[in-house]
């Protein structure tokens, strides 16, 4: 959904929620980056991650840095960094090799130009003030520093929104359900180049288009469920609406050989 409203903004940005629920334990971040092994073609994420830092020496920041899965990588193939992450979950920390901090995007506990290169990857849109966020990313880089973040297209993954309001529908006895709550919407790749060139003259934005080829319906009920710290949002019961979209892709598969999701997404690298 592109025009969230305020209830969904606001939980989309809660801060307990996304402590306390959605990112409690790196459950539900798993089962999302899971989807992408069967996305052809396959980005090394990670890997152009490392490739955009090939030229920057020293401290790089990860804020929002989740389950560590790009700090994991950078410890491997750049072992000279200084890496620090940062999340505003304490729990979803608990696996994440190396100094680690609880910290808000917006208040980032750094001094000034202290950084020369920090990541904001797939977080910024569970931020209060992007603005703000996007502003102490600015400060605390150096002034030759960089920002690399990503984020989802606006018509990332319409299949399983479709999928959702149709399941959702035959829960509700009504033609198509309420649409699920999009999480990437206020930070979307369509909408960052403008939050971020509020502070960066260069904004490059790499997308990365691909397609998700399921033969089996668990994956993909595995990413859908992954929602449940949302489930209030849905406006349509959660586990019965799962149920029925089980249900639902199982016949199209049966039918099709397989079910295609068709991915947008990208990242865009900052300078001064």
């Amino acid at each position: 959904m592109t025009d969230l409203s305020a209830a969904h903004d606001a939980a989309v940005t809660d801060r307990g929620r996304l402590a306390e629920s959605a990112y409690s334990s790196d459950r539900d971040l798993a089962a999302r980056q899971s989807l992408y092994q069967w996305q052809t073609p396959r980005y090394d994420l990670p890997g152009i991650v490392v490739g955009q830092l090939s030229n920057v020496r020293g401290r790089v920041v990860d804020v929002g840095c989740g389950n560590g899965k790009f700090i994991q990588r950078l410890r491997q193939d750049r072992p000279d960094l200084d890496l620090l992450g940062m999340d505003v979950a304490p729990g979803i920390l608990a696996g994440v090799t190396g100094p680690v901090a609880v910290a808000d995007a917006t208040r980032l506990p750094l001094a000034t130009g202290s950084v020369d290169a920090a990541l904001a990857l797939h977080m910024l849109y569970h931020v209060p003030d992007i603005g703000q966020a996007v502003k102490e990313l600015a400060r605390v880089v150096t002034r030759d520093g960089l920002v690399i973040a990503s984020t989802n297209s606006d018509q990332d993954k319409a299949e399983l929104d479709d999928l959702w309001q149709r399941a959702a529908g035959d829960v509700l006895g009504i033609g198509r359900g309420p649409k699920r709550i999009s999480l990437s919407a206020r930070f979307s790749l369509e909408k960052a180049p403008a939050f971020l060139g509020e502070e960066f003259s260069r904004v490059e934005t790499t997308e990365l288009p691909g397609t998700i080829t399921v033969r089996d319906p668990e994956p993909v009920i595995a990413h859908m469920a992954s929602y449940r710290a949302w489930a209030d949002q849905h406006d349509v019961p959660f586990e019965a609406t799962l149920d029925r979209a089980r249900t639902m892709l199982t016949d199209d598969i049966a039918q099709n050989g397989a079910f295609d999701v068709t991915c947008r997404g990208g990242i865009l690298v900052c300078r001064r």
